[in-house]
């Protein structure tokens, strides 16, 4: 029985590591929102997946791995969601899933920041995300807001591409659980 004590606090030891990596570890819930809004376009996009792993007290072991599908695009018109999903714009066939990894998580002002690289339209580019990190108890909310340029992405739209403005501001609120 005696030797029994060191081995379990070895592994007690050993497993500490991990035990903490899942108490940082979270749940993307439903009841999620991606917004976007520029001129003359504004929409939604749906089927978020991914993980997520943050602890605002270690940011240093942070990191978020996640991807939208494209074909998701909803703007409120049918025909518009069309284009959107077509080769002028999103081209969805070809590049079907946005894709966010992060790099690095900081504290900004009065809430935080990850640096991170996006990936949309099969191009990519260093972003940083605003965002904000309520938590109460197992439950927790991401909120955020950042600029994307289109055309920085390669999407320059259709003939009347013109029309559409270039940068839009997407909006995030994503609800969290362990």
């Amino acid at each position: 029985m005696f030797f029994l004590r060191p081995v379990a606090a070895k592994a007690a030891l050993l497993l500490a590591p991990v035990a903490g990596l899942l108490a940082g570890s979270w749940n993307l819930d439903p009841g999620y929102s991606i917004k976007f809004a520029g001129s003359q376009a504004e929409g939604t996009f749906t089927g978020l997946a991914g993980t997520v792993i943050y602890n605002p007290a270690d940011l240093g072991s942070a990191s978020m791995r996640v991807t939208v599908d494209a074909a998701t695009i909803r703007t409120g018109n049918s025909l518009k969601d069309k284009h959107a999903r077509g080769e002028s714009w999103f081209d969805v066939a070809k590049y079907p899933k946005i894709y966010f990894q992060s790099t690095a998580f900081t504290r900004a002002g009065n809430g935080y920041a990850v640096r991170g690289e996006l990936t949309l339209h099969g191009v990519k580019k260093p972003v940083t995300i605003p965002f904000q990190f309520s938590q109460q108890a197992d439950k927790a909310v991401f909120t955020g807001q950042f600029r994307v340029n289109r055309k920085d992405f390669g999407i320059n739209g259709n003939a009347l591409g013109f029309t559409v403005g270039e940068v839009f501001e997407v909006t995030l609120r994503v609800p969290v659980s362990r």
